[in-house]
C-alpha cells in the first residue's frame, strides 16, 4: 500500500515516517519543509501539487497543521487556508483517487470551553461525546476539518477517522506560570493522569486506524494515556487532586517525595480513550503508573521512538523570555 504522511517533517510526522519505512508499504511524506522524511516539498494549499503527489496513493495520514502556538504569530486566515482548505484538498484529492482510509489527526483542544467546568462543578470526564466548544482560531480550524470528514465520508463513502490527540510534544507548556511552579519533568508526569500520551502509543493508533478505517467507516476518538481515574473520582479531583491520585496510584507518593515534585492541586479535566480501546484495538504503553516505573528503575520514561524524534519546535526563531511567544497566554 502505497500511504502518503502530511506534516513528514515536523513531529509526529516523522515519527509515522520511521514506523512505516520498516514495513511492506511504500511511505510518501510531503512537507513544506525539507527533511530526510520528506519527498514532496510544497503545500496541501497548492492543489496542483497537491494532485501530483497524491498519484497512486492508497492511504493518506493527513497530519499536517497550523498548532495552537501559531495562534500569536499566524492571522486566522492561514489557519483557515492550512487547516480548513488544505484538508479540504486533501479529501476532494483523496475522494476522486480512491483512496481506502483517510486518517486526520485532531487535537483534544478542539473541546476547547467544553473542558472547563464552572466554579464547584466537578471535574469533566471527557469522550467523544463532549460537544467541542472552540476557544480560539485553533480550534475551530480543527473541528470544521473534522466535519470536512465526516461530509466526504458521507457523500462520497471515504473511510475517515479523527484521531483527537492529547499532549504528546516534549517541548515546555505554553502557560508562563506553569513552567514556574513545577519542573518541565513534574508537569509531564502528572499529565500522564488526565491529558498527555507518548508518541509511540500516537503512531500506533494512527497504523490501527488504517486497518479498521475501511470496515468503521467514520468515527471521532480520543487518542491519550489511560487515566486511572473514574467517574466517582471527578468531585474530589477538581479539588484534591493529590488525595484522589493517592488513592489511585500510591506508589507515585515515594518518587514524587524523593524529587521534591508535586502533584497539581487541583485536576480539571480528564480524557478518555475507552472507545478507542475498544473499537482501534488499541492498547497504549505509557501510562502514569508506568511513568512512576521509570522514574523509579532509572529507565527513560519516553519511548524510544520518541527519543529518536526530539523535539521540534514550533516556530522558525527565538523568543525572548521563553519558547512561546509572549502573546500566547492561557485564555479565560
Amino acid at each position: 500500500m502505497r500511504i502518503l504522511v502530511t506534516g513528514s517533517s515536523g513531529h509526529l510526522g516523522e515519527a509515522l515516517v520511521r514506523t512505516l519505512q520498516g514495513t511492506t508499504h511504500e511511505v510518501v511524506g510531503l512537507d513544506r519543509k525539507p527533511s530526510p522524511f520528506t519527498r514532496c516539498v510544497g503545500t496541501i494549499t497548492d492543489r496542483d501539487f497537491l494532485r501530483r503527489s497524491m498519484h497512486g496513493v492508497d492511504a493518506v495520514l493527513h497530519g499536517a497543521t497550523l498548532h495552537k502556538p501559531h495562534v500569536a504569530t499566524h492571522d486566522r486566515r492561514d489557519f483557515v487556508d492550512t487547516n480548513v482548505l488544505g484538508t479540504l484538498n486533501l479529501l476532494e484529492e483523496a475522494a476522486s483517487g480512491g483512496v481506502s482510509a483517510f486518517i486526520f489527526t485532531s487535537t483534544t483542544s478542539a473541546f476547547g470551553r467544553a473542558l472547563m467546568p464552572p466554579p464547584g462543578a466537578p471535574a469533566v470526564w471527557v469522550t467523544e461525546d463532549v460537544r467541542p466548544v472552540p476557544r480560539n482560531i485553533y480550534g475551530v480550524s480543527k473541528v470544521a476539518a473534522e466535519d470536512l470528514c465526516e461530509l466526504f465520508h458521507r457523500l462520497h463513502g471515504l473511510a475517515c477517522l479523527v484521531l483527537r490527540t492529547s499532549r504528546f510534544f516534549p517541548e515546555p507548556d505554553d502557560d508562563p506560570t506553569v513552567r514556574a511552579a513545577y519542573d518541565d519533568g513534574n508537569v509531564k508526569a502528572n499529565e500522564y493522569l488526565h491529558r498527555r500520551v507518548d508518541l509511540q502509543d500516537v503512531v500506533d493508533a494512527h497504523v490501527l486506524a488504517l486497518q479498521k478505517a475501511p470496515s468503521i467507516g467514520f468515527g471521532r476518538y480520543i487518542i491519550s494515556a489511560t487515566t486511572p481515574f473514574l467517574p466517582e473520582d471527578l468531585a474530589d479531583l477538581r479539588v484534591r487532586a493529590p488525595r484522589v491520585v493517592e488513592r489511585r496510584v500510591p506508589e507515585y507518593l515515594e518518587e514524587y517525595a524523593r524529587r521534591g515534585w508535586r502533584m497539581f492541586p487541583g485536576i480539571e479535566r480528564v480524557y478518555v480513550n475507552e472507545r478507542a480501546r475498544r473499537e482501534l484495538g488499541w492498547r497504549p504503553s505509557y501510562d502514569f503508573s508506568r511513568i512512576i516505573d521509570c522514574l523509579r528503575t532509572g529507565e527513560p520514561s519516553r519511548s524510544p521512538l520518541a527519543r529518536a524524534v526530539g523535539s521540534k519546535g514550533y516556530h522558525d526563531r527565538e523568543f525572548t523570555g521563553g519558547p512561546h511567544p509572549a502573546a500566547l497566554t492561557p485564555e479565560p
